[in-house]
């Protein structure tokens, strides 16, 4: 079962809502992880890389920071095979590829900026989600 957390899933959106506004406001860039993980990793060491890397650094370091303060990790549970995992990352790197992006960039910058391109995507992620989820669970037993 999924915990129901409104204080934790708040913070966490309030925080990723800060972040965006703030690499939009310093940097002139939108938050889509797909995109900086990319130019991180394609990019020379100069300033683009820098604040690639630090965006980077603060999302592997949220979770100790939270770790230091409550004195515990949430816990995480992945009831899927390795495989499925292989095969699912494979299939969202092909869909962010395709889709020009992926469900950060979309969903919290592109709707924000009220991007007919971002809308249509969310919309899409929502709607393949919803029906995984339901197919999943009813009609094939998982």
């Amino acid at each position: 079962m999924t915990e129901f957390t409104p204080l934790l899933s708040f913070g966490g959106g309030v925080l990723i809502g800060l972040a965006a506004v703030a690499l939009m406001a310093v940097h002139g860039r939108i938050a889509g992880i797909n995109g900086i993980v990319s130019g991180f990793l394609t990019t020379q060491l100069n300033q683009d890389w820098a604040w690639r890397a630090a965006f980077l650094a603060g999302m592997i370091a949220s979770p100790l920071i939270f770790l230091g303060l409550s004195g515990q990790l949430p816990a995480i549970s992945i009831p899927s095979s390795p495989l499925l995992l292989v095969v699912g990352g494979f299939l969202t790197g092909v869909g962010t590829t395709f889709g020009s992006g992926c469900t950060s960039g979309h969903g919290v910058c592109g709707m924000s900026r009220l991007s007919g391109r971002s809308i249509v995507a969310t919309v899409t992620f929502m709607v393949t989600a919803a029906t995984t989820v339901y197919l999943t669970r009813h009609v094939f037993g998982g």
